[in-house]
């Protein structure tokens, strides 16, 4: 699509986002009607660099700051729609980056609070966030594999990084009933979705697919 580059072409950007919802997320599958209403109103363009701005809404991860990515928006709604979000959870997302996630995220749960562990980025996402208006978004600087055992207990935990096992800290922060998004698998060949509920104190766990993230880095994820 052409760049929008004034107030008044801010339509293009509205007609881009609609198209994404259609053709690459209710195409694809996406049916919440919640998460599809989310996808719609949160505006990627502000998420990304000036020289990304023209493929936002393209059907692909995007390069961010510091070496991370922006995820691509069906693996955004695939993650929001496997939390199984009702509109009152407090809800942990593990990896801000952007602050993408965590904006949809603020329209489908009551409370999100979301770690990053790269101070450039945690600086960028909270201003981004608190300039669009976010207000029930809070933004932590720490190792993401701990969670945060400040805000816990969590209804759903959503891991936006590829993790070599389920880290304890994030079963330990979980409510009954709540779930945890997360891929698992190869911190080079990628991973798979999996979806846990912690039911009467025990985890079951769903395979939902094939997926690629970056790394998990932290205590109880993959060193640097």
């Amino acid at each position: 699509m052409t760049e929008p580059t004034s107030n008044h072409d801010s339509d293009l950007w509205e007609t881009a986002r609609q198209k994404m919802v259609e053709n690459q997320l209710r195409f694809r599958g996406i049916s919440d009607p919640r998460v599809l209403d989310a996808m719609s109103r949160v505006p990627r363009e502000k998420f990304v660099s000036p020289e990304q701005k023209q493929f936002a809404y393209n059907d692909c991860a995007l390069p961010i700051d510091c070496s991370q990515t922006i995820s691509q928006p069906y693996t955004v709604a695939f993650m929001c729609e496997a939390a199984r979000l009702t509109g009152h959870e407090n809800v942990l997302e593990v990896g801000t980056g952007s602050g993408y996630g965590a904006a949809v995220l603020s329209l489908l749960a009551h409370e999100v609070h979301t770690i990053e562990r790269i101070p450039e980025l945690v600086q960028q996402a909270s201003a981004r966030l608190t300039s669009l208006g976010y207000s029930n978004v809070h933004v932590y600087s720490s190792d993401g594999t701990l969670g945060v055992a400040e805000a816990a207990p969590f209804d759903a935990i959503i891991v936006t990084a590829g993790a070599e096992t389920l880290p304890e800290p994030y079963v330990e922060q979980l409510n009954e009933g709540g779930r945890i998004i997360i891929p698992i698998g190869s911190e080079t060949m990628g991973q798979t979705m999996y979806r846990y509920t912690l039911i009467k104190g025990e985890l079951t766990q769903e395979n939902l697919g094939a997926f690629a993230f970056v790394p998990l880095i932290g205590e109880y994820g993959w060193s640097r």
